[in-house]
């Protein structure tokens, strides 16, 4: 009976014992590999939704460029800045893929050239209505924002340097004009935005139509 209880006591005494240095050292390796794939999955994780809102809120901006110039709506600019007479409400969105590929803008086209015109001293009229800042170092990407032709002749996709979307009341589809100058008949437009590292992308697909698909 007493042997039994010395050996009881042998064994709680090597239950509280703890950890040697050895387990001790393998414990916080794999609680380091375990931190650091979490981290990293979080990481990957919060680019992806980060581009997938950027890419959403752009695509509801063109939305809103086409639901603005099919609807009617009036230019929201001060009197001396007031569109051409016969002006038919149009609306559209401009992006400079060389310059700055941070930024775009939300314009009316007071004009009806299809263009977003940049005030100058000799045209100080001002067409912009938003200025978009892109955040977080995303960015348009100037590599693979394309225009992609219907016909099969080469190329039969084209890398541009800048884009103005157009939408012109009563036509709900859109009007593209860029450098360099598109001059053949155009099947959509790709505008892609890109993570810092570019290792997450989002594409919005605009029709000559005015379908608009965010993939």
């Amino acid at each position: 009976m007493i042997k039994k209880i010395l050996n009881f006591k042998f064994i709680i005494r090597n239950c509280n014992r703890g950890m040697t240095y050895v387990e001790l050292i393998v414990v916080l390796s794999i609680f380091s590999v375990l931190s650091a794939v979490t981290l990293f999955n979080y990481k990957q994780f919060q680019l992806k939704v980060d581009i997938k809102n950027l890419a959403h809120d752009m695509t509801l901006k063109i939305v809103e460029a086409q639901k603005s110039s099919t609807s009617g709506k009036l230019s929201p600019l001060p009197p001396w800045q007031q569109p051409i007479s016969g002006w038919k409400p149009s609306y559209g969105i401009y992006f400079n893929l060389v310059t700055n590929n941070k930024v775009f803008y939300y314009f009316t086209d007071l004009n009806q050239d299809g263009l977003y015109d940049i005030p100058t001293a000799s045209c100080p009229v001002e067409e912009c209505l938003e200025q978009i800042l892109i955040t977080k170092d995303n960015y348009i990407s100037n590599s693979f924002t394309k225009v992609f032709y219907k016909d099969p002749a080469p190329p039969t996709n084209e890398i541009l340097n800048n884009l103005h979307i157009t939408f012109t009341r009563p036509n709900s589809g859109a009007t593209f004009k860029s450098t360099p100058v598109l001059t053949r008949p155009i099947d959509h437009i790709e505008i892609t935005v890109s993570s810092p590292a570019g290792e997450v992308t989002s594409v919005i697909s605009v029709y000559p139509s005015g379908r608009i698909e965010l993939n």
